[in-house]
């Protein structure tokens, strides 16, 4: 068998997986959360957001809704050089986004059912 032959026969295999996985992960919510970043927005996504009468007065400030917090929380970068993970049962992290062309950065108590956004900071570059 030819090199070609032995290609064109890899690709027709290739594009059948292809096919296969996309009808069978198509319509379902799957996703690849492998990176530290991603596992731990994740975590904190799953919970119960709850804010403090501090950072409700820091949403109007910066004009955010809990929409935006969640966009934060999604596409955000967790800081695990300045979060205290040392802490026994709800971990303190750090999360850097951009939203509404403001670079916020939200401080987010994280505990077993619940994960509380104790403070909400503008970064300035």
């Amino acid at each position: 068998m030819k090199l070609i032959q032995r290609i064109a026969y890899y690709g027709v295999g290739f594009i059948i997986g292809l096919i296969i996985l996309f009808f069978f992960l198509g319509g379902k919510k799957t996703s690849c959360d492998y990176g530290f970043d991603a596992r731990t927005l994740k975590n904190i996504r799953t919970k119960q957001i709850v804010f403090t009468a501090e950072t409700e007065a820091l949403q109007k400030q910066f004009q955010l809704d809990t929409a935006a917090v969640r966009t934060i929380l999604k596409k955000g970068d967790v800081d695990f050089s300045e979060t205290d993970r040392d802490l026994d049962s709800c971990k303190i992290y750090l999360v850097n986004g951009e939203v509404h062309e403001q670079y916020l950065q939200l401080r987010i108590q994280n505990c077993t059912k619940t994960a509380k956004v104790l403070g909400i900071r503008e970064i300035k570059d």
